[in-house]
């Protein structure tokens, strides 16, 4: 997505904001059922060797699309968009080389998985429970049988976003998730945990029905062709190496904190599965909503250095004022929050507590993660991909440590402590980089602008602890606690903006008007 904005910017595609914030509806929509699908798996089958072994093979599947979706449409999508403009029918018959060839590769990597799924899976999970290995190579099995589907959905993508189609990969995307839900609730009984992974496969199989679908009223035509042009293929190739490697080092630091996850005790992956999930949901929303704008903003003023220092700052600014009250009220309220969401069926309050255990450690990344955002956004805004990629790679060897480190003294709510520490690392490294070319005042605006939201998210935190601990609130069910606190944490956070940040506060009126324009354009 990050690529399309500056595609946007480049062609000077005056709807850019308005386009983005409907793409960031539809991703949070996308975001949302995924919610709706792990609240049916805990229904059905708790936190479970089951449901770990699920989550376990379904890491092959994150790590194709990560592959496809990041790596690959990196370069695939310019250079279609590119060549495309001046030899359209050229470039048409590359692009189908290319997607044929790799739909072939993945069909070749689906038998040599479904064939050594059963030695690999032990190799990299470790010390996994019998119940649960067997679930994760039963379901890598199946998994690996589908690898050219989930392939060929990701660059049908590359195709629809070159044509400017947007709504249909969208929808691939919901399908898969929703169809995994609903076969969940239909076919438990009968397919038991498989189920699920049935339902995902044929809801992929049906996003690809639909992205060829618009693509064929758009004229566009599929050839057996497998040879591409040698210029296209060289510049493809030298591009897309780096592209893959830089999309593969999140995977890589998943999979090394899942297999030490499944040497703890049974459930321990869904538990931090599902602390996760809840943990992402607010730096989501936020890039691809307000952030948008902001690095639309960078992107436009890379070359002159006080607008790019006052933006840069600007999005720090806002993501520490939206971030920081949230990771603070999940504090108080996060234990409720999991219980409305996941605690019903085979899901106990045991798990419940389990799961807030990990969340509790996961909290840092929610504010980390979205400062990263602007951080990494301005380097890619100035061309330092290869520094973005140098510090993320060193990440790799800091989560495998940490892991080690905490895994025996914390149990598996370490792993969470891991990723929140690899998290500040990346941002702080990070922001030396950037802050290198800025002036020295700047470091020290970000200090005092730290100070200030510590402040403010203390004067909310405070009171509503007090409420919680002081009154017979916390003896109500879940959902009005949350409906009780939520709404009076609102009240209090906008209270200390007002008195104690008053820039900040009006930052954030500045910009909820700037967003209510782009959706009016």
């Amino acid at each position: 997505m990050s690529f399309l904005f500056l595609f946007y910017i480049e062609v000077g595609f005056v709807s850019l904001k308005k386009t983005a914030l409907w793409l960031g509806l539809l991703a949070i929509v996308v975001k949302f059922s995924g919610f709706l699908r792990e609240s049916i798996i805990a229904k059905e089958f708790g936190a479970s060797h089951y449901t770990d072994g699920y989550l376990l093979a379904f890491s092959f599947i994150t790590l194709v699309i990560a592959m496809i979706s990041g790596g690959f449409n990196n370069v695939f999508l310019p250079m279609y968009v590119k060549n495309r403009k001046d030899e359209p029918e050229q470039t048409e018959h590359n692009a189908n080389a290319i997607m044929n060839l790799t739909v072939l590769l993945f069909l070749v990597i689906s038998f040599v998985g479904w064939l050594l799924a059963p030695y690999f899976v032990p190799l990299i999970y470790g010390k996994m429970t019998l119940e649960t290995a067997k679930i994760a190579i039963s379901v890598t099995r199946f998994f690996f049988l589908f690898m050219s589907a989930i392939a060929l959905n990701g660059i049908l993508d590359s195709y629809l976003q070159g044509r400017r189609i947007f709504v249909p990969s969208q929808i691939s995307k919901l399908s898969a998730t929703l169809m995994g839900a609903i076969f969940a609730l239909l076919f438990s009984d009968q397919w038991g945990i498989n189920s699920l992974a049935y339902g995902f496969i044929f809801g992929t199989v049906l996003g690809i029905l639909v992205q060829l679908f618009f693509l064929w009223r758009k004229d566009w035509r599929w050839t057996p062709a497998l040879k591409v042009e040698k210029e296209f293929q060289r510049a493809f190739l030298v591009l897309l190496i780096p592209s893959l490697l830089n999309s593969v080092v999140g995977q890589i630091n998943m999979f090394v904190n899942k297999s030490f996850a499944a040497s703890t005790i049974p459930g321990a992956v869904t538990y931090l599965n599902n602390a996760s999930l809840i943990t992402s949901i607010p730096h989501t929303i936020y890039g691809t909503t307000i952030a948008v704008i902001i690095f639309t903003l960078l992107s436009e003023q890379v070359d002159e250095q006080k607008k790019f220092q006052n933006t840069f700052f600007m999005g720090m600014q806002v993501s520490l004022l939206t971030l920081a009250p949230i990771a603070a009220g999940l504090l108080l309220v996060g234990q409720e929050a999991i219980s409305f969401i996941f605690e019903r069926g085979k899901f106990t309050a045991h798990d419940t507590y389990n799961t807030y255990l990990a969340l509790l450690y996961y909290l840092p990344t929610i504010v980390t993660q979205g400062l990263q955002y602007i951080v990494s956004k301005s380097m890619y805004a100035r061309g330092k991909t290869k520094v973005v990629f140098r510090i993320s790679v060193t990440t790799i060897a800091l989560n495998a440590l940490l892991n080690w480190l905490f895994v025996g003294p914390f149990g598996y709510p370490g792993l969470a402590l891991t990723g929140s520490f690899v998290s500040i690392y990346y941002l702080v490294v990070s922001t030396v980089f950037v802050y290198k070319d800025f002036e020295k005042k700047e470091a020290t605006r970000l200090i005092g602008l730290i100070g200030r939201v510590l402040i403010v998210t203390a004067f909310m935190v405070i009171p509503l602890y007090l409420l919680k601990e002081f009154t017979p609130i916390s003896s109500l069910y879940s959902l009005w606690q949350l409906v009780i606190i939520v709404p009076l944490g609102v009240l209090f956070y906008v209270a200390g903006l007002f008195f104690f940040y008053k820039e900040g506060f009006n930052q954030l009126l500045n910009l909820l008007k700037r967003k209510a324009r782009a959706q009016g354009r």
